[in-house]
């Protein structure tokens, strides 16, 4: 069952979060086409914590959602999304916490559902990716990375496993490439040593020339993709509740166009949002509309 590595608390059990508030017909497992799974997990943060907030805070606010979408001109919501227990945390090493996530995004991706992970730090992404890995794919998996830092150090804050590496670690898995937008923060280390399957797109150079680098990084892309998202992508005048925020960014429409873009004409075969923190329910709120409508995406016929 899906809900085998995933628990509440008794305390925190009622009322029950379901994204979008749906009731009980839209949000059943067995019809849902999403699977919204809130891992609260931030054991490896290097400055501000409280990103173990954001699944709640995301969820909250898509309950007070409208959910019609004037861009698509529909309710999203009968697509069915279902939104699991909160993935109870491993806090013995980021390591097992991976695995954790493997396990519970493999039993949504067995169920032929599109999970979308909400985080909690960007390490728990590679459990993500490896949960993708291990299903059918014609070809290379395209990790679309949305993200102000290349989060590719070897090794930080003594692990090899935190959010600091998790795109390092994620560029050693086979069949894998990687395409970083909206970058803005990098150690000397990482600028001198990219993966050769990881190409990159600095938020100025995006900035100057938006449309142009959308079409470039579209091209990138391959027929399957796994999309990450961390806010701190964000410019943090919309988005400041974030760990680690860095000046400058991308505008929500232009992250919309993004994951619009990704979405047309491939297969999402998983997504996550990562890195936000839980005191600023503006934030909460802009993060829920866009991965609702990333679901409006991935649920239009003719995107898809």
């Amino acid at each position: 069952m899906i809900y085998q590595r995933a628990m509440l608390s008794p305390s925190n059990f009622w009322p029950y979060r379901n994204f979008a508030a749906l009731d009980t017909e839209l949000s059943a497992f067995e019809t849902a086409k999403f699977v919204v799974v809130p891992v609260p997990y931030d054991a490896t943060t290097s400055w501000r914590g409280g990103t173990r907030e954001g699944p709640c805070a995301i969820i909250d606010a898509s309950m007070n959602m409208e959910l019609y979408d004037r861009e698509l001109g529909r309710d999203i919501s009968v697509a069915g999304i279902h939104t699991t227990p909160e993935v109870e945390p491993m806090m013995r090493n980021p390591e097992s916490m991976a695995v954790r996530v493997t396990e519970v995004i493999g039993q949504v991706l067995l169920h032929d559902k599109i999970p979308i992970m909400l985080g909690g730090e960007h390490s728990l992404t590679f459990g993500g990716v490896c949960a993708a890995l291990k299903m059918p794919l014609k070809g290379p998996l395209t990790v679309l990375q949305l993200d102000a830092h290349t989060d590719l150090r070897d090794e930080y804050s003594g692990t090899r496993w935190g959010h600091g590496c998790v795109v390092r670690r994620i560029s050693e898995l086979p069949g894998v490439n990687v395409v970083q937008v909206g970058l803005r923060s990098s150690s000397q280390y990482e600028v001198d040593n990219v993966p050769a399957n990881v190409t990159q797109f600095w938020c100025e150079d995006v900035l100057q020339d938006f449309a142009g680098k959308l079409e470039e990084i579209v091209g990138l892309l391959g027929d399957e993709i796994y999309i990450t998202f961390d806010v701190d992508a964000c410019d943090p005048s919309w988005i400041p509740d974030t760990g680690t925020p860095e000046p400058g960014g991308l505008s929500f429409y232009q992250v919309r166009d993004i994951l619009r873009a990704a979405c047309t004409g491939r297969r999402v075969v998983a997504v996550d949002c990562v890195e936000l923190m839980g005191g600023h329910p503006a934030s909460a709120f802009a993060i829920a509309r866009l991965m609702y409508k990333v679901m409006g995406y991935l649920s239009t016929p003719e995107v898809r």
